[in-house]
């Protein structure tokens, strides 16, 4: 197999490429091309000091190789946060492999990105991330050890959605207890952007406490099994920001708090699974604060899934204890809205302050 590996580090000179990766402080970005398999691929660490990086690999057909990377480099990073924030020994990592996934996924794609992952030696593990799932990982634990989110027949921790979804609903709760004094969700509207695996969950949850809940979703199938299941009522894509709800929950993909979304958005409180949901992280929040939007942090609010993990990883997995640590999302949640209520800062800033102490004081204690 012919095979190109290029490591780029701080110490290169592309102007744009290499500044990107600088300024968002990672420790490594591999890119991987195999001709046979034609597997486009990128791994980016953002960080090691709590333990080895973790992060699931997503398949998407990006519009460009820039996009991929600025996506992976900003996936990462917020998984170096989330490990953080919840209190795991695991540092952040993401792997993109480019394409669309139903014409490039094959399973000898998938052992060729196994041999890739094996070749890093351990400081990122895989997982199953949009467009790869408990089968891709099997495949890929064909070539390498260092990977997770394998079927519970075979040892694994299974489907992570299930985790995340729960542990999605708490920090809504956790939310809702700040605004309006205790945490019930009964009555209360809920807009959910995204009713894939974890959307899906997250609205079996939310109906259960008595929700009225409102659903988008590009997605027809994805609205069928929905609402064959729940009384939820469907709303068009683009729609659901202008409902008058009390909470936001978006669980499709990133950037949907935006300055042209914020304006529109009526509600108190944004609380969903999705990555990256802040365009601009320090624009965006600062706006949300400035409208008195209560949101909780994406990299703290969708954790459940890397715990669920993180179970499997240090040894036999238990679904309860998974579940059991993903209860911490709740008064994590609570910690971070006093904090940024105390020191007059957006709560994504009180949520990074939480991780980066974390992180440093472990960090300073092996240097000592």
């Amino acid at each position: 197999m012919e095979e190109l590996i290029s490591t780029l580090t701080k110490e290169g000179k592309h102007p744009t490429i290499f500044g990107s990766i600088t300024a968002s402080g990672h420790e490594r970005v591999v890119h991987y091309y195999d001709k046979f398999t034609g597997l486009k691929a990128i791994v980016a660490i953002h960080s090691t000091v709590l333990g080895p990086s973790l992060g699931g690999a997503r398949m998407w057909n990006y519009t460009s190789e820039e996009e991929a990377l600025v996506d992976v480099l900003r996936l990462s990073k917020g998984m170096t946060y989330k490990s953080a924030i919840t209190g795991l020994d695991l540092g952040g990592g993401k792997a993109v492999i480019i394409g669309d996934a139903k014409k490039i996924k094959t399973e000898a794609l998938l052992r060729s990105y196994g041999r890739f992952i094996e070749t890093l030696k351990g400081i990122y593990i895989t997982a199953a991330d949009v467009n790869t799932d408990m089968r891709d990982m099997e495949y890929i634990s064909k070539e390498t050890q260092y990977v997770v989110g394998l079927p519970t027949l075979q040892g694994g921790s299974g489907d992570p959605s299930l985790v995340t979804a729960y542990g999605t609903y708490l920090g809504i709760k956790a939310a809702t207890k700040k605004v309006y004094g205790n945490d019930s969700l009964c009555g209360k509207k809920v807009g959910v952007e995204g009713v894939g695996k974890v959307g899906a969950s997250l609205v079996g949850h939310l109906c259960k406490e008595g929700a009225e809940v409102y659903a988008a979703d590009i997605s027809q199938k994805n609205l069928a099994e929905v609402t064959k299941k729940h009384p939820v009522k469907v709303v068009q894509p683009g729609e659901i920001y202008d409902l008058a709800i009390d909470i936001y929950a978006p669980c499709a993909l990133g950037a949907t708090i935006n300055d042209g979304t914020i304006e529109r958005l009526n509600c108190q409180i944004i609380g969903g699974a999705a990555n990256n949901q802040l365009e601009d992280e320090i624009r965006h929040s600062s706006m949300l604060r400035e409208r008195n939007i209560v949101y909780i942090p994406d990299f703290l609010i969708s954790a459940g899934g890397v715990i669920n993990v993180y179970t499997e990883l240090w040894g036999e997995y238990s679904k309860e204890l998974a579940y059991q640590r993903t209860e911490d999302i709740y008064k994590i949640s609570l910690e971070v809205l006093k904090i940024a209520e105390e020191e007059y800062i957006s709560t994504h800033e009180a949520a990074k302050k939480l991780a980066e102490q974390r992180i440093d004081s472990i960090q300073n204690a092996h240097l000592s």
